[in-house]
């Protein structure tokens, strides 16, 4: 099977590079897939820094090894929709499979390119291509002014143009059940499929506890912050948590959000003088397994959601308990997925407090939601998420090809009677294969009239014609 994945992909530091990563790995294992990705061009990530602050540049990043990679298309560009479209032309996949967010092509910023670039999945499947979409968000679910967005109403409006540009494609993966429903109430959608976020590893790493208090007990709070990912709710929530657990330690990873740049830095430069505190900035995929495996607790400190949540798959990964606001998105991919997590009000310093103290004051607690954590991970490793694709892309493939063929036959045998009937002088229902039954023989139809052909065609007609 022959697939092009259009996703962001590291090195590039846009959003679900990542997840387009692990996707993109697990594919490549499988040896009837040949894949090719069509990703974002490289560019420097002034909003993405490391542990000592320095932007991560273009010439110090890397392609990675054993990927076929072609970036065709850049971010905030009118030129996206064609570029990528050429590239499908020429490529002739089985399965054009877009990895996207409502802002992969473009930011708020630039509404017409991001507009344009959701609708290359429609371009695509009216190109003939097989066309799947994996959606990680829908904006109807989205708290525009907690995303710092502005002109709300416009926004809006536009965005369910995008979505239904969107369900253009052959079929759309949601990642929580509240978001298919809503597609479906909706936009009375019948091509959306109800999909798992899944973990990244190919085998979840059962929780060492030995690693973890040992000697501090590490809270973690990892993304791309500056939008609704914000800290300054877990900033002030965490001296009263030092209070009663002295071993206690921050732990912020991750950089700034595309559209926030210099945002990580401002928290760092307010709160790192704080010995108790520490910033790691942006993590490398290689260094991700030990941040969490020393883990005590991850902490999702969000305003609002976009979507179900990358870290908190990560934790469930590595066994880890989950500290989160209590965010209706949030509360689905708890109940979807069977995840053990200690939500608090959004926005409450005090009552962020007292989940994490809970938490960090009993190692029975810890255990319980770290083990319920990882049997959670067990049932959506991303071998187990990547397979279920592969096997609606074959169904779908053998049930076009099936149509293909019994509509061709189909259009063959109406070819081969409607020739038959022309070259004999006869109109098409005479035949009676076509909607009229009887016995007669062409070679009695085609009588002279004194062999009373005529008189065995008439009743026929007359009875099909309704007089």
């Amino acid at each position: 099977m022959k697939i092009c994945l259009v996703t962001a992909f590291p090195p590039s530091g846009r959003q679900l590079n990542e997840y387009g990563f692990h996707l993109a790995r697990e594919l490549q294992r499988n040896p009837l897939v040949n894949l090719t990705i069509l990703g974002d061009k490289l560019t420097n990530y002034e909003w993405a820094t490391d542990k000592d602050g320095k932007p991560l540049s273009q010439e110090a990043q890397q392609e990675l090894k054993g990927f076929h990679v072609e970036r065709c298309w850049d971010s905030n560009s009118l030129a996206a929709p064609m570029n990528i479209a050429r590239s499908v032309r020429r490529l002739k996949p089985d399965v054009v499979w877009f990895n996207l967010v409502y802002s992969t092509f473009a930011t708020q910023e630039h509404p017409v390119a991001a507009f344009a670039g959701l609708c290359i999945p429609a371009l695509t499947r009216s190109m003939g291509y097989f066309t799947h979409v994996t959606l990680h968000h829908i904006l109807e679910h989205v708290d525009f002014a907690g995303a710092g967005m502005k002109q709300e109403r416009i926004f809006r409006l536009g965005s369910e143009m995008a979505t239904r540009a969107l369900l253009r494609a052959n079929s759309v993966s949601v990642l929580l059940s509240g978001y298919r429903r809503t597609l479906m109430s909706k936009y009375a959608a019948q091509n959306v499929l109800l999909g798992t976020h899944g973990t990244f590893a190919a085998c979840p790493s059962p929780p060492d506890f030995s690693l973890r208090g040992n000697p501090d007990q590490r809270v973690l709070a990892i993304g791309h912050w500056g939008t609704y990912k914000r800290l300054e709710t877990l900033m002030e929530a965490f001296p009263a948590v030092l209070q009663r657990v002295p071993n206690a330690k921050l732990v912020i990873a991750g950089a700034n959000h595309h559209t926030k740049p210099g945002y990580w830095e401002s928290i760092r430069d307010k709160y790192g003088a704080n010995k108790r505190i520490e910033f790691r900035g942006y993590v490398a995929e290689e260094e991700v397994p030990d941040l969490f495996k020393t883990t005590s607790v991850v902490v999702l400190p969000y305003d609002s959601a976009t979507g179900s949540s990358g870290p908190a798959h990560q934790a469930c990964e590595y066994g880890v308990p989950v500290v989160s606001a209590d965010i209706g998105d949030f509360r689905d991919m708890a109940a979807d997925e069977s995840m053990a997590i200690s939500f608090y009000k959004v926005g409450d310093p005090v009552d962020l407090a007292t989940q994490l103290i809970a938490l960090l004051d009993s190692a029975e607690a810890q255990r319980w939601a770290a083990e319920q954590n990882y049997s959670a991970a067990i049932r959506m490793t991303m071998p187990h998420v990547v397979r279920h694709y592969l096997r609606w892309f074959e169904l779908e493939r053998r049930k076009r090809t099936f149509d293909f063929s019994s509509r061709s036959r189909f259009l063959n045998r109406w070819r081969r009677r409607s020739l038959r009937s022309a070259l004999h002088g006869l109109p098409p229902d005479a035949l009676g294969d076509w909607g009229i039954r009887d016995n007669t023989s062409l070679e009695e139809r085609l009588a002279p009239e004194g062999a009373g052909a005529r008189n065995e065609i008439a009743p026929v007609r007359e009875s099909s014609s309704g007089t």
